[in-house]
């Protein structure tokens, strides 16, 4: 399969990695001679742009800080057959590209996760993020059915359709559990290949924060969870609160049974309005769950208005009233409908 006949766009988001960059960008060239190269400067205070532009990348730059908002900018503003997103840190094997492009374009699958395999002898991933990692993949695979190997992985490619039909809501380092959740809830074929991983240059820093942005991805999770399954997780809290109503007015009602009188009032009316809120609750979980299945369709139309990734086609907008594209004076191509 010759995948020099897509058009690739790799994506590089980039804040402070001007030691790293360069490597990045010649790898990304040598491995795949074709793509075009996309640097996103995320607000760098270094010479991230000047190394990018010396090597021959086309360099971007987005001033909200966050992987996120370069991700949605990106995604947004660029039109190709596959998509390639890798870090600017110089971790990954750049040279596993074809094979990540070459596995989505024969599934033909739209989303392939890099998923990171340590190539440092002396262990390049730190013990805190790949303990949080299994747990998070541990967590998503029991909140929303689907298994993964590395699910905070950077090493990505998509095809067209995926990058459309994503609504890239995460700010920063959450991108990656948004995007992996984004293919469960949409149910998306997609495959996981295994690519190198290496420890950064010297004199770099991770940007990752191990706590703080471990207990922002938690969050997502958990609001993911909510706003994806609203009928479980409502039914989990009527039933807790339903629970709890009857275990404290049992008591209340054995006592109104042996003596004919409620001498506990107040804790009567607390079990009772636990109660009452556990079967609201239950109800607006179904009400939730209505506007979710109204959602999951809207997705999956905007989803196959676009073709499946294939070397024998071009990527062509689907025809609509109305068009809109990116301001960019270079490009030809009409942007897709929104």
């Amino acid at each position: 399969m010759n995948i020099d006949e897509l058009s690739i766009a790799a994506i590089v988001p980039c804040h402070n990695e001007e030691l790293s960059v360069g490597t990045v960008v010649r790898d990304l060239r040598e491995a795949l001679p074709t793509a075009t190269i996309y640097v996103y400067d995320n607000a760098s205070t270094d010479r991230t742009a000047e190394v990018a532009t010396q090597v021959g990348a086309e360099v971007r730059h987005e001033q909200r800080k966050g992987k996120g908002n370069v991700v949605r900018r990106a995604f947004a503003d660029i039109d190709a057959d596959v998509y390639l997103m890798i870090d600017g840190d110089d971790t990954y094997d750049a040279a596993a590209a074809p094979l990540l492009i070459k596995t989505l374009v024969s599934g033909p699958y739209d989303h392939v996760l890099g998923c990171r395999v340590d190539s440092s002898p002396d262990g390049s991933y730190r013990t805190g993020h790949a303990m949080g990692n299994r747990a998070f993949n541990r967590a998503t695979k029991f909140l929303f059915g689907e298994p993964v190997s590395d699910m905070l992985s950077g090493y990505r490619a998509f095809s067209h359709r995926f990058v459309k039909s994503f609504p890239a809501n995460s700010e920063e380092f959450e991108i990656e559990t948004e995007l992996t959740i984004h293919s469960a809830n949409l149910r998306v074929p997609q495959a996981e290949v295994p690519v190198g991983f290496k420890d950064r240059e010297e004199g770099s820093e991770s940007k990752l924060r191990t706590f703080r942005d471990g207990f922002k991805i938690l969050g997502l999770l958990l609001r993911l969870f909510i706003h994806e399954r609203p009928l479980i997780a409502n039914g989990l809290l009527s039933v807790l609160s339903i629970l709890v109503g009857l275990g404290i007015g049992l008591p209340v009602v054995a006592d109104y049974l042996r003596t004919g009188e409620v001498d506990r009032l107040p804790t009567a009316v607390l079990a009772s309005s636990l109660c009452v809120i556990g079967i609201l609750v239950f109800g607006i979980g179904f009400v939730l769950n209505g506007v979710l299945k109204n959602r999951q369709e809207a997705r999956r139309l905007s989803y196959l208005r676009f073709k499946a990734p294939d070397a024998g086609l071009r990527f062509k907008a689907p025809d609509a009233g109305l068009r809109f594209k990116a301001p960019d004076a270079g490009i030809a191509r009409s942007g897709e409908s929104r």
